[in-house]
């Protein structure tokens, strides 16, 4: 018979978590004003909210944390960093920072200006939130195919490269920042960049003289995909492929807290000894000096390490399996999600899930505080309330995607405790004709207010 597929590790530290009962989880969803973020994470079974900083760390990792050179200035932890991002990233100029919106303040800080323009596909809510509060325009070039939940196409997060091409033709380069590329595009659904895609991005940035971003929180799991459904690809490592992809580029952004598989950490890496020049007074304001950026010696050793295996095949199998093993069982039971199965997390798509609820008052929060009510499993909303209030008008923007995302912490959870979150989601869809209401808003900050948005159940 064929071998089952299994895990490519072994457990060897376990954490306890509690089951909750439903008189309890009502209780404390109310009292938390309806915001999944402001839940005590005691209070959750199934932590669903972000794969941001809550995976497991290697025996390896933990090593290298043991061995953190705590020097304020030249540690040896930030060379050992360094070698590492030059050997698989192939950048020479980087800075450290705490995490990947920090890694954003610090570069925006230099590039973007009032009244500049960010194409790209699909920012994500810290990018778009820095570029906004810099009076600046993010602009979406995403295909339009990512906007169609059931199309299979295997490359959802590319850039319309004619969409692209007009903006860069309406816009003189001064008031263009630079392109940013979400690889893989999140906002979208975990979906991944073809290297074709990447190329073409690439020549338009050449052709009209303007940089080219790639934001890079989840590069590896972009690179797993291109190996997968990609001609050409199939036989190479991940390693070479994210040396592909990053030829490509003029500068990154990264949340280590994804694909380096780190509890805190990010950096910003340059082709441009001159812009990196630009960004280490930035860096030594608002982070720490050059060479620790907000991070310590012990962290950056577990950064390095973690880069090394998450451009792993075997690692990213198993992580990104594990994802499409949830869309699996949620194809099942007949539940609508954004098609192919992204790198990091399912996204339901709420709209389908809940069609009686109107858009103004929120599907996919009311969908991510049903399932809290029925298991204690905490997701995040990917859809009006995270898509803000528009900077000019104030109005609410409604996005064409209302989406629930189910983000899979890395090397953390088993597959019963996947058949969990499918089943939980299974009883909220069996009862979706009961469920006609939603929230209105009842307290919102300026900007990024889903974090600490407040709501009241209508």
């Amino acid at each position: 018979m064929e071998i089952p597929f299994a895990e490519s590790f072994r457990i060897k530290m376990v954490e306890p978590i509690r089951r909750s009962t439903r008189e309890e989880r009502e209780r404390w969803i109310k009292e938390s004003k309806y915001n999944l973020f402001a839940l005590s994470s005691d209070q959750v079974f199934i932590d669903l909210l972000t794969d941001s900083g809550t995976g497991a760390m290697s025996d390896r990792q933990w090593a290298a944390m043991m061995l953190g050179d705590e020097s304020y200035a030249g540690s040896r932890s930030y060379f050992n960093m360094k070698k590492t991002i030059k050997d698989i990233l192939g950048f020479d100029y980087f800075l450290p920072t705490h995490q990947g919106r920090a890694a954003e303040n610090v570069l925006f800080s230099v590039l973007v200006k009032e009244g500049d323009v960010v194409p790209g596909n699909s920012h994500f809510d810290t990018t778009k939130g820095h570029i906004e509060f810099r009076k600046a325009t993010a602009i979406d070039c995403t295909i339009d195919e990512a906007g169609d939940t059931q199309n299979e196409y295997p490359f959802k997060g590319n850039v319309d490269l004619e969409k692209l091409e007009a903006v860069l033709k309406q816009y003189p380069k001064e008031k263009i920042s630079f392109i940013c590329l979400t690889v893989t595009n999140n906002t979208s659904g975990g979906q991944p960049v073809s290297m074709e895609n990447i190329r073409g991005v690439h020549t338009l940035a050449k052709k009209y003289g303007v940089l080219l971003l790639f934001d890079s929180a989840r590069f590896a799991e972009n690179a797993y995909f291109i190996k997968m459904r990609e001609k050409g690809y199939e036989n190479k490592t991940i390693k070479e492929i994210v040396r592909e992809m990053y030829q490509y580029a003029d500068l990154m952004t990264m949340s280590a807290k994804k694909d380096a598989i780190v509890n805190i950490g990010g950096f910003i890496a340059f082709r441009s000894e001159e812009i990196y020049r630009q960004a280490t007074t930035f860096n030594i304001m608002f982070e720490g000096y050059i060479t620790y950026g907000g991070m310590s010696g012990r962290d950056m050793n577990a950064l390095a390490v973690g880069l090394d295996e998450g451009t792993e095949f075997d690692y990213l199998d198993t992580r990104i399996r594990q994802v499409a093993y949830l869309g699996f069982k949620l194809d099942e039971y007949g539940i609508a999600y954004q098609r192919p199965a992204g790198g990091h997390a399912i996204f339901v798509d709420a709209l389908k899930v809940l069609p009686n609820v109107p858009r103004e008052e929120f599907p996919a929060q009311t969908l991510g505080v049903e399932l809290y009510l029925e298991s204690g499993v905490r997701s995040v909303e990917i859809g009006a309330i995270l898509a803000d209030r528009d900077p000019v008008t104030r109005e609410n923007r409604y996005p064409k995607l209302e989406l629930l995302r189910l983000a899979i912490s890395r090397r953390t959870y088993t597959n019963n405790h996947i058949d969990v979150i499918a089943a939980s989601l299974k009883n909220v869809y069996d009862r979706r004709n009961e469920i006609t209401r939603g929230y209105k808003i009842t307290y919102e900050a300026p900007i990024m207010r889903h974090f600490t948005v407040e709501l009241e159940k209508l």
